[in-house]
């Protein structure tokens, strides 16, 4: 939800022809509206006429908010009464490459305060990059007697003991999701704290925590809820307690198992690949910390049916996914390490013809001397057997214009394109010419386009590119590249559909930063960092730009000509009250 879907502007519907009564009864016309999905087209329902616009206010019941300081949780409560579940994303995503000060914000307890008295019956709260302490996270298990799903994304400020007041407190829970939190771990009973009596949770997600956990009490709740779907254990579970939960668990669909580095005996081997086998409906895939190619073979049963397999923890070697790849012919989305080489790669092309988004990433990126990984003869042998890939994160050390330009030949339908050569500034390594015809060939041939990262040596011409041909690209990333604003200067002129722009250590000044006035407004957010923007630029933006929050992060909270980190986004709640004082609000 964006902030012109919460507050009705002055063009609002509000003529004689969007006033008249609708032909249908309200209560018809909330319940046609309830079964629309997409919030994007609800969001277009509301501006059709007033009682469209009304019906669509109480007929919504889940919320997505992209940036909690782009509106207020009271404007939230007001425009809609009666939401059960709620999606809200904080901290701008370079918070995860630690660019982002530890005490920036998005704390959800003031969100909580507002729910709890407007939202009783709230069901379900998805969070991305906020910032929850144990505290609110009792406050929350006690203040919805009805609340049924918590998924935390990459969230901070917790520990486990926040998990304890959940399990004990939730009665009715069917998930609980802990994914890539920074979270004080203080061991594994929180998992005793499930009522004996509690049967609901469906899924349970615990595979980022650090610490042993209470085997007894996981092993005995997964055996009570025989609705649980998806099982996700961290790396302290063994191969042998993993079989001991498969056997109480056939139904899972989606598996992240614990280690699988584990001595097994030969008939420990046995049954774990009989507990695998009867796991029928297993669609998903993760996990296989340390993996031991001895045992590979123990999943075989279960790869018939596998859509997604994650082995972002799984260092294997070409051989061992090959061998893997075989059984998965139903395979549409993988994730590896780079320790696969381009040999595995052409394994990918050879066995996964219906695969749709794949993931490299690098096993060890602060290594610059290593000289395994993948390049871009693993890219082009993927795009050969793969024509319906349309999702592409790709790490490598070396590329070629050639081989992008074959590649997009090959998979013209990608929508997301995220090519990262790990070397900044690295040129096409056989001609020493620029990446531009590179990702000119992906914004030419791609039409469907709507994510791009650049990397490589790049000249304004890639930015000419893509303003002149990537008319449907909602998300541009930037890193170590372009000559000048002019760059800059098209894509703003150029992508009318652009939502998202974030760039960093690139040579943009202040011309390019203002290049946006008539794009800002109808944009997410804008991230620049180490790029050549000044406090004066920044105060400009803010002066024509009333409607929009510019903040600047500096360490130490000064006020020199430099903007560090400059974060843009719109807002209808105004300047946000709780910036500590490394952010500079304008």
């Amino acid at each position: 939800m964006e902030p012109s879907e919460l507050k009705r502007s002055k063009d609002s519907p509000n003529s004689d022809e969007s006033t008249r009564r609708s032909s249908f009864p309200d209560e018809v016309l909330e319940r046609v509206l309830s079964l629309l999905k997409s919030h994007r087209d609800r969001s277009s329902v509301s501006l059709v006429c007033k009682d469209w616009y009304n019906a669509e206010r109480w007929s919504r019941t889940h919320v997505f908010i992209g940036n909690c300081y782009s509106v207020s949780p009271e404007i939230v409560a007001r425009r809609f009464p009666k939401i059960r579940s709620v999606t809200l994303k904080g901290k701008p995503r370079f918070s995860d490459f630690n660019l982002v000060p530890e005490n920036w914000g998005a704390d959800i307890h003031a969100w909580l305060v507002v729910f709890a008295a407007k939202y009783p019956f709230l069901e379900e709260l998805r969070l991305k990059r906020m910032a929850i302490s144990d505290e609110s996270l009792e406050f929350l298990a006690v203040s919805f007697p009805n609340f049924k799903a918590l998924s935390l994304l990459s969230c901070d400020g917790f520990s486990t003991n926040g998990l304890a007041a959940i399990a004990t407190h939730c009665k009715n829970l069917t998930e609980l999701d802990i994914q890539e939190n920074g979270i004080d771990d203080k061991g594994g009973s929180w998992l005793s704290c499930f009522p004996e009596s509690f049967t609901s949770l469906e899924v349970l997600n615990f595979a980022n925590l650090s610490s042993d956990i209470n085997f007894d009490a996981l092993e005995r709740l997964v055996g009570r809820c025989k609705s649980m779907r998806v099982l996700k254990l961290n790396r302290s579970v063994s191969l042998e307690q993993l079989q001991r939960l498969l056997v109480n668990a056939p139904q899972l669909a989606e598996l992240g198992t614990g280690s699988f580095s584990e001595e097994l005996t030969f008939r420990q081997y046995v049954e774990l690949e009989s507990a695998l086998s009867n796991c029928q409906n297993m669609h998903t895939l993760y996990g296989l910390w340390d993996a031991k190619g001895i045992y590979l073979p123990a999943l075989y049963p279960v790869c018939t049916h596998l859509t997604f397999l994650n082995l972002s923890y799984a260092a294997l070697r070409s051989d061992e996914l090959a061998k893997l790849l075989a059984h998965c012919p139903r395979l549409k989305r993988l994730w590896v390490l780079d320790t696969v080489e381009d040999k595995g790669l052409e394994a990918v092309g050879l066995n996964c013809p219906l695969l749709e988004e794949l993931r490299v990433f690098p096993a060890d990126p602060f290594d610059e001397e290593i000289i395994h990984g993948v390049t871009e003869a693993g890219f082009v042998a993927v795009s050969f057997g793969c024509p319906r890939l349309h999702y592409v994160l790709y790490f490598c050390r070396q590329m070629t214009n050639a081989a992008v330009a074959t590649i997009v030949q090959n998979c013209p339908d990608f929508t997301h394109f995220r090519l990262c050569i790990m070397n900044p500034g690295q040129p096409d390594y056989i001609t020493n010419e620029p990446m531009d015809e590179a990702f000119g060939a992906v914004v030419k041939t791609c039409t469907k386009l709507q994510r791009l990262s650049v990397s490589g040596r790049l000249t304004d011409l890639t930015f000419e590119y893509i303003g002149r041909y990537a008319k449907n690209l909602e998300t541009l990333s930037v890193a170590f590249a372009g000559s000048s604003d002019w760059g800059m200067q098209c894509v703003m002129g150029g992508c009318s559909k652009l939502r998202k722009l974030e760039i960093r250590d690139c040579p943009f000044g202040n011309a390019a930063l203002l290049s946006g006035l008539e794009k800002y407004e109808s944009m997410r957010s804008l991230w620049m960092s180490a790029c050549n923007v000044t406090m004066n630029g920044c105060r400009l933006l803010a002066r024509e730009m009333p409607r929009l929050n510019v903040e600047v992060m500096k360490e130490d909270g000064s006020d020199d000509s430099q903007a560090d980190k400059v974060y843009v986004y719109r807002s209808i709640a105004g300047p946000r009250r709780d910036a500590p004082p490394s952010v500079l609000t304008l």
